[in-house]
């Protein structure tokens, strides 16, 4: 299957032209660099811009702290997740504060890529080619959702971010932060709804993998979800579900394997291969595999983010996600290899001790069962050896990052129905429970049934970045009650996270290079 090719050695050029100042005032001759007024002439041209946007959803500019690993870090706030390496060490210890690594870079990429959308959309508007009009609007469109997806990002973690939606020219554009919640709730409105107009509903070939209107139809419903806006997100994710023609895939580890990459269920998801392209570089494996697979197999991983046990033995027994979502054996390294040749195989245990680290539920009959290794998530790593050294390097993965799938618009569909008490709010949520091989919720109150919701979509979509931000957009600390109560502070208690969630773990704090940096940003008054 191919997947989007985004290095350009052009545009990246003019990239790093746009991020120097550069003064002409001395020159005799007149100044050819690249800039985005001189290098957009074609939809080609454009197209290549549009490419860069998506950058940022893996790992296009090579950030060490990336896009989707600064969110994975934000997760291990809640306790579902431990991590011992510094940053989601520090998360789960509740050690935050405003000069952050992770907060720092998630907040810049978000920007780069909100001003690479600002630019495009711009010189789009210029942009004379006749035989290309039809690409040139599909651009527009996938640049309008890419930069509501982003703006996204930003609403699902912090408070009051600043909006800005022309390109960053000098300190004079500088945006305010005033209102910026409700003022990014309604910039990613228009901006879906103008994507939603022109964005095809499928790609083919080489375009597999681009933004459809599928994609920004989910986007409309969660911001929907976000705003309480429950007959409009009931209503987008009845579109969806109706007229979409997308079904849920029978087999759940579906979602997150090579083999089904931009089809079925899976309505966007960053693109990673280094077959399509021997330069890709991605950390998945470095991250997130085992520290103690044998090297000489192949193995290669640090384990920075893992499953704690208590969030594992929460599962029903029966639960057909546990296979997709844990690796529950795999040959370590941890101790010499048996009398056959071969490493002994660990195997995850209810019954496991935890260790200081607080990993826990892997044990190897052949090793001290007082040291269980970690317990890996399974949607990140197979288990499978050749994938991670698909391209002869810990740092080459085949393996995409999703983002969006249709479990989302069913369960968004049932908290709809559930908040605005209209249709039936057991649909969406049995869908997801029948793939999962669970028994069908039957009619229950409406508490009862956001508790099922909630329940549902901590199991169905653990370590794929969205966790968080669904508890925090359902919980309040102190003050004025919001329409769920407190689900942060319910399953850092549930999954034994060993601290009381404070103020602070309810958002991240505004960078402190932002406030610095932009005098019409001021921080939220839970970091002031």
């Amino acid at each position: 299957m191919k997947k989007i090719v985004r290095k350009n050695l052009l545009f990246w050029i003019m990239s790093a032209l746009l991020m120097v100042g550069v003064s002409c005032s001395d020159l005799n001759e007149t100044p050819d660099y690249i800039g985005p007024n001189s290098f957009y002439k074609s939809a080609n041209e454009l197209k290549l811009g549009v490419n860069a946007i998506y950058d940022d959803l893996t790992m296009g500019n090579s950030d060490w702290f990336n896009y989707y690993y600064n969110r994975y870090v934000f997760e291990c706030l809640v306790g579902f997740q431990v991590g011992w390496e510094k940053q989601p060490l520090q998360y789960n210890l509740g050690n935050v504060t405003g000069q952050d690594d992770v907060i720092e870079a998630y907040w810049g990429q978000s920007y780069r890529s909100i001003n690479r959308a600002n630019e495009i959309l711009a010189v789009a508007d210029q942009l004379v080619d006749p035989p290309n009009t039809a690409l040139i609007a599909r651009l527009k469109g996938e640049a309008y959702f890419l930069r509501a997806f982003y703006y996204y990002g930003l609403l699902s973690y912090f408070d009051n971010a600043p909006l800005t939606i022309k390109g960053t020219k000098d300190l004079s554009d500088l945006a305010s932060n005033s209102g910026g919640t409700r003022a990014i709730i309604d910039q990613i409105y228009a901006d879906c709804a103008a994507a939603i107009a022109v964005l095809p509903e499928a790609y083919t070939g080489a375009d597999l993998g681009r933004a459809n209107k599928w994609a920004a139809k989910t986007l409309l419903m969660k911001t929907q979800l976000w705003d309480q806006k429950w007959p409009e997100a009931k209503a987008t994710a009845e579109d969806i579900i109706d007229n979409s023609g997308l079904t849920l895939f029978d087999d759940f580890s579906y979602n997150f394997d090579t083999d089904h990459e931009n089809m079925g269920e899976r309505i966007f998801e960053g693109q990673v291969s280094a077959k399509a392209n021997a330069n890709e570089y991605s950390n998945h494996s470095a991250h997130f595999n085992p520290e103690d697979l044998p090297t000489d197999d192949g193995g290669a991983g640090w384990s920075w983010l893992s499953a704690t046990q208590d969030f594992r033995a929460a599962y029903d027994d029966a639960d057909k996600r546990i296979a997709g979502t844990f690796v529950e054996s795999y040959p370590t390294a941890r101790t010499k290899k048996n009398s056959a040749g071969q490493y002994p195989i660990v195997h995850w245990s209810k019954t496991a001790p935890y260790n200081l680290s607080r990993f826990g539920g892997i044990v190897d009959p052949n090793a001290d069962p007082n040291n269980p290794a970690e317990l890996i998530f399974g949607k990140a790593w197979s288990g499978k050896l050749t994938e991670i050294r698909a391209g002869g390097s810990y740092t080459t993965t085949e393996r995409n990052t999703i983002y969006f799938r249709l479990a989302d618009v069913f369960l968004g569909h049932s908290e709809a129905c559930n908040e605005s008490q209209t249709g039936d709010a057991t649909t969406g949520i049995n869908a997801v429970r029948d793939r999962a091989g669970l028994d069908p919720v039957g009619a229950l109150g409406k508490d009862a049934m956001r508790d099922a919701i909630v329940n549902e979509r901590m199991q169905e979509f653990v370590f794929e970045q969205v966790l968080y931000p669904e508890l925090r957009r359902k919980s309040t600390f102190g003050g004025t009650p919001d329409y769920l109560g407190d689900y942060i502070k319910h399953f850092s208690a549930l999954y034994n996270v060993g601290r009381t969630p404070k103020a602070k773990d309810y958002v991240l704090p505004i960078p402190l290079k932002e406030i610095l940096g932009n005098k019409n940003v001021t921080q939220n008054p839970q970091w002031k």
